[in-house]
């Protein structure tokens, strides 16, 4: 009977499969996206969806025990901003899996790991983008001045 055993070995040690998820879950809340194997890529949304819970409780405890996940400071605290405005109506399915095809070498099923809801573009973002656009190009030089 397989009563009480969550989660998938992968035929991996303990220790690796924690480091490869909490990598990945890094990435995922970094990039937004994330592409790996199947097995993986279902076992990865089970992660991420536990520390998008954690972030919409948004208490220390909870950033505490995402931090003891994600050991990117910067990361988590990206997530903590965005996941209550992100995530607010939702009770669950913050992330969705996008089967992609297969690989190239050994024919393993590949699926994308996608954040649900519309990104959230921080006030710092749009400030950057507007005077990104905003920059005029050199302007071109007139040889009738020289002349």
């Amino acid at each position: 009977m397989r009563h009480r055993k969550s989660g998938v070995k992968l035929n991996r040690t303990s220790s690796h499969r924690s480091a490869m998820f909490r990598n990945m879950v890094t990435s995922l809340f970094k990039y937004d996206r994330v592409t790996t194997t199947d097995p993986k890529a279902k076992e990865l949304r089970r992660w991420a969806d536990q520390l998008i819970t954690l972030a919409k409780r948004g208490d220390l405890h909870a950033r505490r025990q995402a931090m003891a996940i994600i050991r990117e400071k910067n990361v988590v605290h990206k997530l903590f901003n965005d996941a209550p405005d992100r995530f607010s109506g939702k009770s669950g399915g913050y992330t969705r899996l996008v089967k992609v095809g297969l690989r190239k070498g050994d024919a393993a099923v590949l699926s994308m790991v996608e954040l649900t809801g519309a990104p959230i573009i921080s006030e710092d973002r749009k400030k950057s983008a507007k005077s990104d656009k905003k920059a005029d190009p050199a302007p071109a030089s007139s040889d009738a001045s020289a002349e």
